[in-house]
């Protein structure tokens, strides 16, 4: 197996944090965004749509990392990370695509201007886009705090796959002036802090 990928983004990370979980170790290949390699005509005749990450399993290729981590799941020994029950594997999809939709457009405004933007020297973040994610992202973290009264992960009782599609954008949500739209809410708190000191995500951001 190989991955394509840069460890600093989002998606890449969350096929690392699946083979982890699934005690598999697989190639990464590095493709540095900063240098466009994203872009160039090698790597778009493998993905084209030029973004990351890429995945290769003995000939066959995929890309799209909430497609990628669903077939390691599938496909690998250990744990699975998807519910076996219908009802929780409802919630998960369902969660899956709130991230998706509504998570990580409005969490990734915030992180694109007040994290990766002043350490690329992009200058000051625009408060505008910041302010909308803020509103997207407070929205969404509402709704995750209200179903984690009652259950320790997304799906339920169980780590999932839908736990490790959010667990990027909350890790650098953390990381910057607003990682209080997670501290400020005690379900979504303290799901986080069970997330972010698993081993698999703890080797991933080693």
């Amino acid at each position: 197996m190989k991955v394509y990928g840069h460890p600093f983004s989002t998606c890449t990370r969350k096929v690392l944090t699946t083979l982890a979980e699934k005690g598999h170790e697989a190639q990464f290949v590095m493709v540095d965004l900063t240098k466009g390699e994203h872009k160039a005509p090698q790597y778009v005749a493998k993905h084209p749509f030029g973004v990351i990450p890429f995945f290769e399993d003995d000939g066959f290729t995929m890309y799209e990392s909430r497609a990628i981590i669903r077939y390691l799941d599938a496909k690998l020994p250990g744990e699975k990370l998807t519910p076996s029950d219908l009802p929780s594997l409802g919630r998960m999809e369902q969660w899956l695509s709130v991230e998706q939709s509504y998570f990580s457009p409005s969490s990734m405004a915030i992180i694109m201007e007040t994290f990766f933007k002043p350490m690329m020297g992009g200058g000051k973040p625009d408060m505008d886009k910041v302010n909308k994610g803020r509103d997207g992202t407070a929205k969404t973290l509402d709704v995750v705090d209200r179903a984690l009264m009652s259950q320790a992960y997304l799906a339920g009782d169980r780590f999932s796959l839908a736990d490790i599609s959010w667990m990027p954008y909350l890790q650098y949500l953390s990381a910057t002036p607003h990682g209080t739209l997670i501290t400020e809410r005690p379900h979504v708190k303290s799901w986080w802090q069970r997330l972010s000191t698993r081993p698999s995500w703890k080797k991933v951001n080693g």
